[in-house]
C-alpha cells in the first residue's frame, strides 16, 4: 500500500511542478518516491548511481552546451541571417524556418521563429501560421541528433542515438507529409525578401549547426570510445568554438548569453532525470507495476499520448514509460521506442500546456479553438498510424 501511494503522490508532483520547471519536478518526484520505499541509503545510492556515472555526466555537458550554440547564433544574428537567405517559397518557408530554429533549444523559441514566419508568409491566416510554426519547429525532434529530449530517450532505453534515430525517420517523414497537407497546401502568396542574397551567411551558421553532428557521427564510427557521449561532447564543444568565433564573441558576452540560455537548466533535467529513474528502479514500483499486466500497446501508445498530454514534455513521460516496458517485457527494442516516443510527442505537440502552442497562439492573434482546428486532424491520423504500427512491433 506504501508503494503505490509513493507512486501516486510522486507522479502528481511531477506532473504540477514540471509545469513549471522540468528538472525541480522530476527531482522534487524522485525524493518523493524514495521517502516511501527506500531508506535514506537508498537515496544516496540513487544519488551516487546518477552522479557518480560518467555517461550521466558527459550528457549533462552535452544539453548545457547545445542551447549556448543556439545562444551565440543568436546573438551574433547569424540564425535570422541564415534563414533570411534560404530564398525558397512561401510554403518550404513556413516549414523550413521554424524547423531550422528548433534544431537548437532556445529560451522562447517558438518567439523567434514566429516574426520570420510572419515576414516570409504575410498573406497566410493566422491560425494556419501559428499551426505551422508549431509543427514543424518541433519536426526535427524526431530525427536531429543534437535533439535533448531524444538524446536522453534513446540513453534511458538503452539504445544507440542513430539507431533511435534511425527507426524515427519514418515518423518524421510522416510528420512533414501531414503537415504539407494540412498546413502548407492553404499557404498562398510569395516570400519578399529586402536583402540581397549571401552564400557565406547561408553556409557558414548552417556550418556550425551541422558541425556537431558530424563530428559526433564520425568519432563515434571512426574510435572505440569509452563512452559514447564523448564523441557528442567533442562535437557540440568544437561547434560551439566555431560560433564564438564566427560572431568573435567576447567573455562578457558569453556571460550574457550563459543568463539568458540557462545551460544549467538543461543539465539539470538530465540530472534530475536519471535520479528519478535510479529512485523508481530501487523502489520495487517496475516489478509491481509490471504484475499488473498492462498491455504494451495501451501502456506505449495510450499512455505515452496521455502522458505527453498532460505534462507538457517528453522526457518526464519517458522516464515513466519506459522502465515500466522493461519490466514488464524486457530489453525495448529499436521499434518499440520509436512508436513509444512518437506517442508521447504526438501528445506534447497539441497540449495548451506546451510553452510553444501558447506563444505562437499570443503573436499570430489567434484562438485555441482555431489553432486546434489545425492541428487535431493531423494529430489524430499520426496516432492512429503509431497505434497501428504499435500493434504490429510490441
Amino acid at each position: 500500500m506504501t508503494l503505490w501511494i509513493g507512486v501516486s503522490l510522486a507522479l502528481a508532483v511531477l506532473i504540477i511542478v514540471s509545469r513549471y520547471s522540468l528538472p525541480i519536478g522530476m527531482g522534487a518526484a524522485a525524493l518523493v518516491l524514495g521517502v516511501f520505499t527506500l531508506p535514506p541509503a537508498g537515496i544516496g545510492t540513487a544519488l551516487w548511481r546518477t552522479f557518480g556515472n560518467p555517461s550521466v555526466l558527459l550528457l549533462a555537458f552535452v544539453v548545457g552546451v547545445i542551447p549556448l550554440i543556439g545562444g551565440v547564433l543568436e546573438e551574433s544574428g547569424g540564425i535570422d541571417r541564415l534563414v533570411t537567405n534560404l530564398r525558397i517559397g512561401v510554403r518550404p518557408f513556413l516549414a523550413f524556418a521554424p524547423a531550422l530554429l528548433g534544431m537548437l533549444p532556445m529560451p522562447g523559441g517558438a518567439l523567434l521563429s514566429a516574426p520570420l514566419v510572419e515576414r516570409g508568409a504575410p498573406d497566410v491566416p493566422a491560425d494556419v501560421k501559428a499551426a505551422a510554426n508549431v509543427w514543424f519547429r518541433h519536426a526535427f525532434l524526431l530525427v536531429y541528433p543534437l535533439s535533448t529530449s531524444l538524446i536522453a530517450s534513446a540513453q534511458i532505453a538503452a539504445l544507440g542515438l542513430y539507431t533511435a534515430i534511425l527507426y524515427l525517420m519514418p515518423a518524421f517523414l510522416f510528420v512533414i507529409g501531414l503537415g504539407y497537407l494540412f498546413l502548407l497546401r492553404r499557404a498562398h502568396g510569395r516570400a519578399s525578401y529586402s536583402e540581397r542574397f549571401s552564400g557565406k551567411d547561408l553556409a557558414i551558421p548552417l556550418g556550425i549547426i551541422l558541425a556537431a553532428p558530424a563530428l559526433d557521427l564520425a568519432l563515434k564510427k571512426g574510435i572505440s570510445l569509452p563512452y559514447p557521449e564523448i564523441g557528442t561532447a567533442v562535437g557540440v564543444t568544437a561547434s560551439l568554438g566555431f560560433g564564438v568565433w564566427y560572431a568573435r564573441t567576447r567573455l562578457p558576452q558569453l556571460a550574457v548569453i550563459y543568463r539568458r540560455m540557462r545551460p544549467h537548466y538543461y543539465a539539470g533535467i538530465i540530472f534530475s532525470m536519471f535520479f528519478f529513474l535510479n529512485v523508481f528502479a530501487a523502489s520495487g514500483a517496475p516489478t509491481r507495476i509490471a504484475a499488473l499486466s498492462l498491455p504494451p500497446l495501451a501502456l506505449c501508445g495510450g499512455l505515452g499520448f496521455v502522458l505527453g498530454l498532460i505534462t507538457g514534455r517528453i522526457q518526464a513521460p519517458i522516464s515513466i514509460v519506459v522502465p515500466i516496458y522493461l519490466a514488464t517485457h524486457g530489453a525495448m527494442s529499436a521499434a518499440a521506442f520509436a512508436v513509444t516516443y512518437f506517442a508521447i510527442y504526438l501528445g506534447y505537440l497539441i497540449t495548451p500546456i506546451h510553452p510553444c502552442v501558447s506563444v505562437s497562439l499570443a503573436y499570430f492573434k489567434t484562438t485555441m479553438p482555431a489553432f486546434l482546428r489545425q492541428m487535431a486532424v493531423p494529430v489524430a491520423i499520426a496516432l492512429v498510424a503509431d497505434l497501428v504500427v504499435a500493434g504490429f512491433v510490441l
